[in-house]
């Protein structure tokens, strides 16, 4: 792990000692950086959970990922760095209010002297770690986040500003290696179910808000607020996302 490359990438220039501040700043470094996206699945680019293979496409073609591939290798990154992390099993809550089934998204924990959520791969979410084994609320913004207990299980909630509470995913704290996500990893770049598979999408947090690139609409939210614009051919959707993500696809 070239962690100078990485940390590179992802504009950090602190001191990566293993402590709770470190990842608080390298979390966030990350969702400001390196963008949530699906390109390789409409570019028939096959997806190879391995940290050499991410670490190419990630850190040495600027790219960025979806939750197997940006959890995955910004693991790979805290263990060089000494934090103790491992990989989690998620399921996440779908439209008509039901999870979805064991490995659907990746997660992670970090034990420092508290355990802590750490997740640079679920789009629109935290920002900052969550303190594992805390069940009352914890502030982001205008956002809330909290951990609830669910038998063996624990349920990540989200607060919007609006005050509605609505569950994001249920996990266990049983530690997986990356062949354990490799069928559902296959799903999404395959299945017409999947919603990776209907859509282009890129998306990356701002200081004040995010942009993301859904198809050919560009939307940006700064401080609450939200811009769309339809653009119109396949050169001004190229454009925005080289401009906006450093992104060039092949082809």
């Amino acid at each position: 792990m070239n962690t100078e490359a990485y940390l590179k990438r992802i504009n950090y220039h602190g001191l990566p000692a293993p402590t709770a501040e470190t990842l608080r700043q390298l979390h966030l470094a990350h969702l400001l950086a390196v963008p949530f996206e699906n390109l390789s699945i409409h570019a028939e680019e096959p997806i190879i959970l391995d940290d050499v293979a991410l670490f190419d496409k990630i850190i040495g073609r600027q790219r960025g990922g979806f939750c197997y591939e940006l959890n995955g290798l910004f693991a790979a990154l805290l263990r060089a760095l000494g934090f103790h992390v491992i990989m989690l099993s998620a399921a996440v809550m779908s439209t008509d209010e039901a999870f979805g089934p064991e490995f659907d998204h990746m997660t992670l924990m970090v034990t420092l002297e508290e355990r802590w959520l750490v997740d640079v791969g679920f789009g629109d979410s935290f920002r900052e770690p969550l303190r594992l084994d805390y069940r009352g609320e914890q502030d982001q913004g205008e956002r809330a986040y909290r951990l609830d207990a669910d038998g063996d299980h624990l349920i990540l909630r989200q607060r919007d500003p609006d005050k509605t509470w609505e569950a994001q995913y249920r996990f266990s704290l049983t530690p997986y290696a990356y062949p354990d996500y490799a069928a559902m990893c296959h799903y999404h770049q395959t299945a017409p179910a999947s919603h990776f598979t209907q859509r282009r999408l890129c998306s990356r947090a701002t200081p004040t808000g995010r942009i993301t690139l859904s198809e050919t609409r560009l939307i940006k939210t700064e401080n609450g607020v939200r811009h769309e614009q339809a653009l119109p051919n396949e050169a001004a959707y190229a454009e925005a996302l080289r401009d906006h993500f450093g992104i060039t696809m092949a082809g």
